[in-house]
């Protein structure tokens, strides 16, 4: 009798067993020729995802932006490549290759001030039992 393995079990095995390696330069080199290609100047994909943690790598041409949006309660955006504003309601901070910054838990907004791919890691909901 064959056992059904759930998508969490996967990943879990994934995340465990076999870890695999990305290189981020390479992945956003390909995602900024999707974001040039796009209307929105944008361009995501999720490089992983575990129990209590997701990251994305995300890619904005140069000044598109991340309209305001509400914070995940834990975030932090590092810079792969390009320069980008990180705009709260009382604050901004501009940011360059490598650097790294904790996202207030506020509504913010991100605006590339020139063709740029950042890492945003969010921590997902942690559920007590």
């Amino acid at each position: 009798m064959k056992t059904i393995t759930t998508i969490v079990e996967r990943k879990r095995m994934q995340m465990t067993d076999e870890p695999t390696g990305q290189n981020l330069r390479g992945l956003s080199a390909e995602l900024l020729d999707k974001a040039h290609a796009s209307r929105s100047g944008r361009a995501a994909r999720g490089v992983f995802t575990g129990t209590y943690l997701r990251q994305v790598m995300l890619t904005l041409t140069e000044d598109s932006e991340l309209a305001d949006h509400d914070s995940p309660p834990e975030a932090s955006l590092q810079v792969i490549e390009g320069r980008v504003r990180l705009a709260t309601a009382e604050a901004s901070w501009e940011l360059s290759t490598g650097d790294f910054i904790a996202i207030p838990p506020e509504r913010h907004s991100v605006t590339a001030l020139e063709d740029s791919a950042f890492l945003l890691t969010i921590r997902t909901e942690v559920h007590g039992g």
